[in-house]
């Protein structure tokens, strides 16, 4: 095992009801005014929205508004957030939705301060150092945007997804109320917890070596999103199963899973960024096609951990016969596993490939370039 440091700011708050906490845990900071950050409505049916304000009012806190945060987070209604944002005079950003309303609460927290265009932190020609306190209630379990400093947005003039990550854009405080998700669609919950999976592989699959309590953490994980997106199919509203969804999601990459590792592979995510950047597809979507391609392009260079997959997942002997069996699984819940499954033509293999190696070479356990990315598109035909 590789050394490494484990600190995580953010605390969660988790249960039946807990939404309503908000206000007095924001005021815990004596803020006064706050950015409410969330995305298309579905909050105001649900009665999260309600149980937010009214949380706010109870703790004399002021709130302006921002709506219609897209599922793709994009740039342009970052730039809105933080214009807003100034005016406003705002003391902390408020985050009510998923990852893509918190990775946008992230971005204009840190481009509150920031003097230029906040896509420079993306690019690599800033360094956010400073953001403004940001608060999270949760509302779908995926990206364990909730408890890091991580954010991922679309410049949609570029067709760029990129991510950048700081220490101060760990939130505050999160709340995980698991019976607001009750209502979400299938697909949301499927694609929820696919990429809460493929953010266990990119650690499980970096090349580490010695990390037999995290290889351990990291398969019961997998195993109990895997269990848990089953029973939702049949039950949305089986509490213990979203309980067990929403904790493996946060936990997925909180730090935990990265303890001991050489930061994870990411090649998966690097390359999906460019279909969910070009195509709009869910993320999730996107990740279930990509992933069983770069494993198989792949598991010659770690064939003990491939094989160490399929049978502690899926009790196979092969490498290639555990990532068929993911493969079949992503299918029976209802996820793509193919470009052609998302109505992505062959032909564009050329252009996603161009897009995604604008930043190759990428990768821990095999280093890709222009040429691997392709290959692996192939296989994803």
């Amino acid at each position: 095992m590789r050394d490494f440091i484990f600190h995580n700011p953010t605390k969660i708050v988790f249960g039946k009801g807990k939404v309503k906490q908000i206000g007095e845990e924001i005021k815990n900071f004596g803020i006064k005014k706050v950015l409410l950050l969330y995305g298309r409505g579905s909050i105001k049916k649900n009665g999260v929205y309600d149980d937010v304000t009214n949380s706010l009012k109870e703790n004399g806190i002021d709130w302006i508004e921002v709506s219609g945060v897209k599922p793709n987070p994009v740039l342009s209604k970052v730039h809105e957030a933080i214009a807003v944002a100034r005016k406003e005079n705002v003391e902390a950003i408020l985050a009510v939705g998923g990852g893509s309303v918190i990775d946008s609460a992230k971005t204009v927290a840190a481009g509150f301060y920031y003097e230029g265009d906040i896509w420079d932190a993306f690019i690599g020609k800033y360094r956010v150092e400073k953001s403004l306190p940001i608060f999270v209630v949760l509302t779908i379990s995926a990206t364990g945007s909730e408890m890091n400093g991580g954010a991922v947005i679309t410049n949609e003039k570029t067709n760029q997804k990129y991510s950048f990550w700081s220490f101060t854009s760990y939130p505050k405080v999160s709340i995980i109320d698991p019976t607001v998700q009750f209502s979400l669609p299938r697909e949301q919950t499927v694609y929820g917890g696919v990429d809460a999976i493929v953010h266990v592989l990119e650690y499980y699959f970096d090349g580490a070596k010695g990390r037999i309590l995290m290889d351990r953490i990291m398969e019961s994980i997998i195993k109990t999103i895997m269990e848990s997106v089953e029973k939702l199919i049949e039950d949305p509203k089986d509490y213990d199963a979203r309980s067990n969804l929403a904790w493996s999601a946060t936990l997925a990459l909180n730090g935990l899973t990265s303890a001991g590792s050489f930061g994870g592979d990411w090649s998966s995510h690097a390359i999906e960024h460019s279909l969910s950047a070009l195509y709009d597809i869910p993320h999730g979507a996107g990740l279930a096609i990509i992933t069983p391609a770069w494993m198989r392009y792949v598991m010659e260079e770690d064939k003990e951990k491939f094989e160490r997959f399929a049978k502690e997942i899926f009790k196979k002997t092969s490498a290639v016969e555990g990532i068929d069996a993911f493969k079949s699984w992503l299918k029976s819940v209802g996820a793509p596993t193919s470009l052609k499954d998302a109505g992505i033509p062959e032909s564009d293999i050329e252009k996603i490939t161009d897009n995604a190696a604008m930043r190759s070479p990428f990768g821990k356990l095999k280093k890709l370039y222009r040429e691997d990315i392709k290959e692996i598109l192939k296989l994803a035909i």
